[in-house]
């Protein structure tokens, strides 16, 4: 019984294949080195900030804590204050709050630093059904470092700001001050419009040239503990990564595991994306430089995880006349292309979705999310990743086409090639006839190897679109509750490493759907063992466990379109075997061919020389 074996074309695309599997995982999982940086950097954060929050509290007094009303620990509290001592008779120096709003978005501003002390995303909810801050339970904080000309270094985030609300061409105005005098003082001022989830906030002062040490370095310091909003930690931690935007255009995404620190130049926004959500900080003047931190805090799954990675940037800020002016603007809402294109002309939002690089990215941008956005019109989400899926498969139809022929012209040839294996026993005799035999019949045995090339840029393009889709998350399909999370038909008493605790039935049907397509490959490119080269039969159980394990904890809806891909390109090969593909008249053409004159190509005839001259080394080898 003659034992099958994969063709040389064969071999390649699931090499190819395999390959590109592993580079994704690889990519997509830190290595010891980063997990021991991680945890170093991890410890020394902690470490600095706990350093930090001691000498801010024995320099303010009172950190994190009402004024005291004690007079002799208010008037120490007032000397370390220098002139800001004006802001701790204030009526705001307690911890009250003040909320601004409109129809998508919900702040509430503390008196004490001035920032917001929750930030929440109205339209949303998290995986277990509570509402979407993004700021909350001190999470986040942003504030001024500066240095006072007496030497004094303060921080805002400990200061007491005096509120005042109102209202400029329908939309709300919050100015918060630092008063060092009825009229000196630093302020921040929120400017919300009636709706979208853009808040301008303005930082300046005024009677603070004397104040201010303007020789020493007064910087902005944004941080924020990015919040779990999904059900699987792994996945979301991902895709949660801090992506910066140049001046020059420039996009630079933090190492996804959350272990790089980086300081760069002429900064426009710095984005601390959570999957599916995002916080963006957009200046109108680049900042000169700026220093990133991004390190993973998720280290497993599981209903206890509350956060996935820690941000912190630290940029400088300029004055103008020994006055701070600063224009900010932040963007708190969801990682949605569509509504990041609102603020594109100004700010190219849209930039901090991963789409994919070169032609993976041009294809989501002009094809993929076009094409989803209007069938998501008319159909549910999950008819709508079907009915891409169909569209895609008859757009690459000609080329599974193309593959399928060459794969009948080697079936064709079959007997040939094994008889010169029978009639040849040196290897690069076999090799040197059956190249003759491939060039005499027209047939290349590289032509299979094409098509499925050509299909990478539109596979390595949905492997980023779907991750990314903001429109997928919370729509069910069939037994699958969130098509942006995994479709778990049962939890799993233990975990397994690699795959999990759960068992997903999309990844299963896809990894089923493989092992078919691969089976039906192989009985159609049967071709008799090359001498030197192994049986590569356990291949076509490779792809399918790689799917089965890979995608057991990504999104169903990623799955989901493997899995239709898959049955569609089985129902295409049946079809163009059963009722398009004649093995008759194809081997008539080859013996056709075979009769017409050939003149070999300089590609042939250099494979030519070589064998030739690979046979003669062999030969003078063996004489010595």
């Amino acid at each position: 019984m003659e034992e099958k074996r994969f063709d040389i074309q064969t071999i390649i695309g699931f090499v190819l294949l395999s390959v590109l599997f592993i580079w994704i995982v690889i990519n997509n999982r830190p290595n010891e080195a980063e997990i021991a940086k991680q945890k170093a950097q991890q410890e020394q954060a902690e470490a600095a900030a706990a350093n930090k929050a001691k000498a801010e509290a024995a320099t303010t007094a009172a950190s994190y804590q009402n004024i005291p009303t004690d007079s002799v620990a208010l008037a120490a509290y007032k000397a370390t204050l220098g002139d800001f001592a004006y802001s701790a008779t204030l009526p705001s120096a307690k911890n009250a709050v003040t909320v601004i709003e409109n129809k998508d978005l919900k702040l509430t501003i503390s008196n004490k630093g001035g920032i917001p002390k929750e930030v929440l995303l109205k339209e949303f909810k998290t995986y277990d059904t509570l509402p979407v801050y993004l700021i909350k339970d001190g999470n986040a904080s942003f504030a001024v470092d500066f240095t006072t000309v007496d030497g004094k270094k303060l921080n805002t985030k400990n200061l007491y700001f005096e509120p005042s609300l109102t209202t400029k061409d329908g939309k709300q105005v919050l100015t918060m001050r630092l008063k060092t005098a009825e009229n000196n003082y630093l302020e921040y001022v929120y400017t919300l419009g009636a709706e979208g989830y853009m808040v301008d906030v303005a930082v300046r002062s005024q009677g603070l040239a004397k104040t201010l040490n303007s020789s020493a370095p007064i910087a902005i310091d944004w941080q924020l503990k990015a919040r779990r909003m999904e059900k699987s930690v792994t996945y979301e931690n991902r895709y949660t990564q801090a992506t910066i935007q140049y001046d020059n255009g420039e996009i630079s995404r933090m190492n996804q595991a959350g272990n790089d620190g980086n300081k760069k130049s002429q900064v426009n926004w710095v984005a601390y994306k959570q999957h599916l959500f995002t916080s963006v900080m957009i200046q109108d003047t680049p900042f000169a430089n700026a220093d990133f931190l991004s390190y993973n805090i998720a280290n497993n799954e599981g209903k206890e995880v509350k956060y996935t990675k820690n941000f912190r940037t630290t940029a400088p800020i300029k004055t103008k006349g020994g006055e701070l002016s600063e224009s900010l603007h932040f963007y708190f809402g969801p990682s949605d292309y569509n509504v990041l294109k609102q603020y594109n002309d100004k700010y190219d939002l849209t930039e901090l979705i991963p789409l994919g690089w070169g032609i993976f990215g041009w294809l989501n941008k002009w094809a993929f999310i076009p094409l989803y956005n209007f069938l998501s019109d008319y159909f549910s989400v999950g008819l709508v990743i079907i009915l891409m899926t169909i569209i895609v498969r008859l757009f690459l139809s000609p080329m599974v086409y193309k593959s399928y022929v060459s794969q009948a012209k080697m079936k064709v040839l079959r007997p040939e090639i094994e008889e010169i294996n029978k009639k040849y026993e040196e290897p690069m005799k076999r090799q040197q006839e059956t190249m003759a035999l491939y060039s005499k019949a027209g047939v290349n045995p590289m032509s299979g190897c094409i098509p499925a090339l050509l299909q990478l840029p539109v596979f390595l393009a949905l492997f980023n679109f779907f991750p990314t889709e903001f429109g997928l998350r919370q729509k069910s399909f069939l037994w699958a509750q969130d098509l942006s999370s995994y479709d778990a038909i049962f939890e799993l008493p233990f975990s397994i490493p690699f795959y999990g605790s759960h068992i997903s039935l999309f990844p299963l049907l896809a990894s089923v759907a493989i092992l078919i397509y691969s089976l039906m490959t192989m009985a159609q490119t049967v071709q008799p063992q090359q001498p030197g080269m192994p049986n590569m039969k356990f291949l076509i159980y490779l792809s399918p466990i790689m799917m089965l394990f890979f995608f057991n904890n990504y999104a169903s809806g990623l799955s989901l379109y493997y899995f239709i891909s898959n049955l569609l390109t089985i129902l295409i090969m049946l079809v163009i075997k059963h009722f398009i593909i004649d093995e008759k008249k194809i081997h008539a053409q080859i013996q056709e061919n075979k009769k017409k004159p050939k003149k070999e190509g300089k590609f042939q005839a250099k494979m030519r020389e070589m064998m030739e001259q690979a046979e003669a080394q062999r030969k003078a080898q063996q004489r010595k």
